[in-house]
């Protein structure tokens, strides 16, 4: 059982929290790859993302320019793996970490990857 607990998620929190989102046409673009590769990379737990008026959108954070955010697949496996659903996993990535600073995502925008990926190990147990 994990440690790190967080209670009803609603569009509008996690609206706040994240801010712009991408469709999978729009995160495919930069990326060069079809929107159908976005959808596995999203089966895969590579990529996570919400739907949105019946359409399937993901954080335009998770982009960074061309290519996805260094580190995001394997931070995704590993809260994955501790159990978090696909909003509590965007939850805990973009909600600020006063011990990081910053939230997990900025974090690995900045490469600090490794300390949010320790973070992400500990959530297990």
């Amino acid at each position: 059982m994990r440690m790190w607990q967080i209670g009803a998620v609603t569009h509008n929190d996690i609206d706040t929290l994240i801010g712009d989102w991408l469709t999978l046409k729009e995160a495919a673009e930069p990326l060069g790859v079809s929107p159908n590769r976005i959808k596995q990379l999203i089966r895969e737990n590579r990529m996570m993302g919400v739907k949105r008026g019946g359409e399937l959108v993901i954080p335009a954070a998770f982009l960074d320019g061309d290519d996805l955010v260094k580190g995001l697949p394997g931070t995704l496996m590993l809260l994955s793996d501790a159990g978090f659903s696909h909003e509590e996993a965007l939850r805990w990535l973009f909600t600020p970490d006063e011990s990081l600073p910053g939230t997990p995502i900025q974090a690995m925008h900045e490469n600090r990857g490794t300390e949010v990926r320790r973070r992400a190990q500990s959530l297990a147990f």
